[in-house]
This record gives C-alpha cells, structure tokens and sequence, in this order.
C-alpha cells in the first residue's frame, strides 16, 4: 500500500468525514454508559498541514482553511471546528487531527479506542502519539482482519454494547476494497448488532458507487443513511470529486444534525456544480 493520508489532510472529504464522525460520537456521548469505536485505517493520527507531504498538495486550502472565520455556523460545523482547533495555538492551524485523535478527544475515561494502522511508519507514529493514553490500544495489523479478533468488544472481561466501527480504506484499488469493505462490516455488525457503522467512500462517477450501495441495503442493519458532499460536478473518473458517508444503525436524529450543515459546506467548500446529498436508503433508526 503506497497511499500516505498526509498529503490529503484537512481536505474536503476530511471535513465532510470527520463532521459526520464527532456527530456521530456526540450521540454515544448522550448516555453514560461506556462505548467502544473500532477504527479499521487509523493513519498517524495527526497531520502537519505545513509539513512537506501536505505543503506539496496543499489540499487543506481548500478544505478546513475554507472553514476558518465562519459566523455563526450550524452546531456541527462549530463543533468540529472547535475539535480542530483543539490541538493548535490559538488563531494558528499548524496540525490536523485524524480520526483516531478526534475519537480519543471526545472520549470519557470509561470509553475505549482500538485504532487499527497496517503501515509500520504509520503504526509507529500513531502508537508514540497514544503512548500515554490508557484509553486508547493501537494495532500495527489489517483493520478488517482486526474486526473478528476485536468484536464484540469486551473491557476487563465486560462487554461493551454500545459504539462505532469506522472504515475508512484508501481505495488505491477499488473493484477489490468495495466487496471487502461489504464483507468486512458484514461481519461486524454479525459479531456487534448494536453498532453503527460509518463507511468512508469516495465519488469520482456517482452511478459506479450504485453496485456498492445494494450490497449495503442488504447488509443486517436497521437503517443506512447516505451523506455526500461534491465540490464539482462528477463528471471525471480521474478527480476524486467528492465523498460520502454510509451509516449503518444511524442514531436517533442524525440527519437532522448533518442537514444544516452541508449548504454550507457546499457554498464554502465547492466549485460551480457542487452538491450534496444527504438521503436514507433504509430507515429505522435507533
């Protein structure tokens, strides 16, 4: 696997990703009860937006920086903002978190993190940064093989019933990640029935993800909530045009907290064309 997420950090599809995941996690953070989130492709867990791979494609610009002096946004723009800006001197965005980093931020000491990252340099860095965070267990192995040793999960020998898996792939090959990405949350809902599951994809020719979206309809979940951002028209296979999120067992009112959020994504973030979506394709939530 060649792809290094850091030369894409703070994009557009990270903001529309990691928006979706601290909704996500603000419904488990409701009740008291402790939740587990299984992250399958972790990264490093946070990103110098001046270092040389992102400074090479200066991706953020046109992502999170877009974002940056916003007034007044909906309550799910201003909270990943203020997730963002967790980690950086005040008024500066010198790093990005990634997904493994933003989980542990809004965990309680009673929640657990398994963050998952198969390339060594990766694994590395993402085990320095959770070195002293008992909370959080980093695995140098396969997500996806990761999900039968790890599920259901169980903390001192009691299961957690509630949380998140979160499957963020690279799709450097994509005829062959989206049946495994399937038959990987296939299994994980199997094994932890309770679970929402969100599924990172990414839109070049919409009408190619359709294959995709029945072989999730036919997954055993309660719901599927699709969420989508397009900073251009999807008329190029060769651009990654935009992104979605599939969320299986959505909670309660999630699309009533992402709605107001993607026309303002769409008007910051996007170019002549732009649109979201954000639509069920099976409905009864928890």
């Amino acid at each position: 696997m060649n792809y290094r997420h850091a030369f894409h950090a703070g994009n557009h599809a990270d903001v529309l990703k990691h928006m979706v995941l601290l909704a996500l996690l603000d419904a488990l953070l409701r009740k008291d009860a402790p939740f587990f989130v299984l992250d399958t492709h972790a990264g490093r867990g946070r990103y110098l937006l001046q270092g040389e791979q992102a400074g090479r494609t200066a991706e953020a610009a046109t992502g999170i920086l877009q974002l940056l002096g916003l007034d007044d946004p909906p309550p799910v723009v201003g909270r990943y903002l203020r997730a963002v800006a967790a980690g950086n001197p005040v008024d500066a965005l010198l790093t990005y978190p990634g997904s493994p980093l933003l989980v542990a931020q809004a965990m309680r000491a009673q929640d657990r993190l398994a963050a998952c990252e198969l390339q060594p340099e990766e694994a590395a860095a993402l085990k320095t940064l959770f070195a002293h965070d008992a909370r959080v267990a980093v695995h140098a192995r396969d997500g996806y093989d990761a999900i039968r040793a790890l599920l259901p999960p169980r903390v001192d020998g009691v299961r957690i019933a509630r949380g998140l898996v979160l499957v963020d792939p690279p799709y450097e090959a994509q005829d062959e990640e989206y049946p495994r990405v399937a038959r990987a949350v296939r299994e994980a809902l199997e094994r932890w029935p309770q679970a929402s599951c969100a599924i990172w994809y990414p839109i070049k020719l919409r009408r190619s993800l359709q294959p995709f979206f029945r072989k999730l309809e036919a997954l055993p979940a309660r719901s599927l909530l699709l969420a989508e951002l397009l900073v251009r028209p999807d008329d190029s296979p060769l651009r990654l045009n935009g992104s979605g999120m599939a969320i299986l067992n959505a909670p309660w009112k999630l699309d009533e907290a992402i709605a107001p959020a993607l026309p303002v994504l769409q008007r910051r973030l996007g170019e002549p064309g732009a649109s979201t979506r954000l639509e069920w394709l099976k409905r009864d939530t928890l």
